[in-house]
């Protein structure tokens, strides 16, 4: 199977277990408005969760929660950060944004409900011992509270008034929270429910994740509004430094490209059965949204 063919069926994999989430809930705007954020988008962090767990040895039958609890997490952040007081976006994976779709009181609740379903989703027996449960959720904790994604984002902000643009190494740290946290520990998620060591996963998520975000920007510059699903060259408007604007356009290409070996080099431990996770780092910096 093609990678962007596996990326696809594990994205319905995901899709269908939060549909039946989304089915034991109330008949109410917020949870139609939860179902809504969920909807499109590549699902890469829980393709990470589906694939790193396959590659181990651990079926989707037993992952599947934990790639579903990553993306409603994912979706919880981005419902909030297209809020008036966050992003101020109208246009998120080519449809208007929850709080235009609803308002922004319904937009701040499902934002909530998907965070605390994701939490939820990793109590799913399905997913091994009590242990490995707890080890999800401590994990998922970590990496979207305040040491990871809301601290990047918290950075974020603070720097929209700082009185000097970040510096390189403040921009990969901000990105290291705000975007790297969560693809690092999508990644490790299979390593916990294989009950086996996360450091060479870790390690080749770090370098994702950093590349990811470097990927986002070039897009924020270069890419086609239509194709992204999402307004573009709102960093350069706002006056954020980015790792463009920091390193130009072609060293910010050929630093995201030296990433993704970096990334690759690390899964050498797994041999031909990391060939998926390979083919996911390569798509990372191809991608055009």
């Amino acid at each position: 199977m093609s990678f962007p063919a596996l990326l696809a069926a594990d994205a319905a994999l995901i899709q269908t277990r939060l549909n039946a989430a989304f089915a034991a809930l109330p008949d109410l705007p917020v949870s139609h408005a939860m179902a809504y954020a969920t909807v499109g988008g590549k699902r890469l962090r829980g393709f990470l969760v589906l694939e790193s767990a396959r590659m181990l040895g651990v079926a989707p039958t037993t992952s599947i929660s934990a790639a579903a609890a990553v993306e409603a997490l994912h979706a919880y952040s981005l419902v909030h950060d297209d809020l008036p007081a966050m992003d101020d976006d109208a246009l998120r994976r080519g449809q208007p944004t929850v709080h235009l779709k609803w308002d922004e009181a319904t937009a701040i609740l499902a934002g909530d409900a998907l965070q605390t379903l994701a939490f939820e989703l990793l109590t799913d027996p399905a997913l091994g011992t009590p242990e490995s449960r707890l080890k999800l959720v401590a994990g998922l904790a970590k990496a979207s509270g305040a040491e990871g994604m809301v601290l990047g984002q918290a950075l974020d902000i603070a720097a929209e008034s700082a009185a000097s643009p970040l510096t390189l190494d403040q921009i990969t740290a901000l990105q290291a929270g705000k975007t790297g946290a969560l693809i690092r520990f999508a990644a490790e998620s299979g390593a916990i429910l294989a009950e086996q060591n996360p450091r060479p996963l870790r390690a080749y998520a770090t370098a994702l994740g950093l590349a990811f975000q470097i990927a986002d920007d070039i897009l924020d510059v270069t890419g086609d509004a239509t194709k992204a699903g999402k307004r573009l060259q709102k960093d350069a408007a706002a006056g954020k430094a980015t790792f463009v604007s920091l390193l130009g356009l072609d060293a910010a290409r050929a630093r995201a490209k030296s990433l993704i070996e970096e990334a690759c080099d690390h899964l050498a431990p797994y041999g031909p059965a990391a060939q998926n996770l390979i083919d996911c780092a390569r798509f990372t910096i191809a991608r055009e949204s």
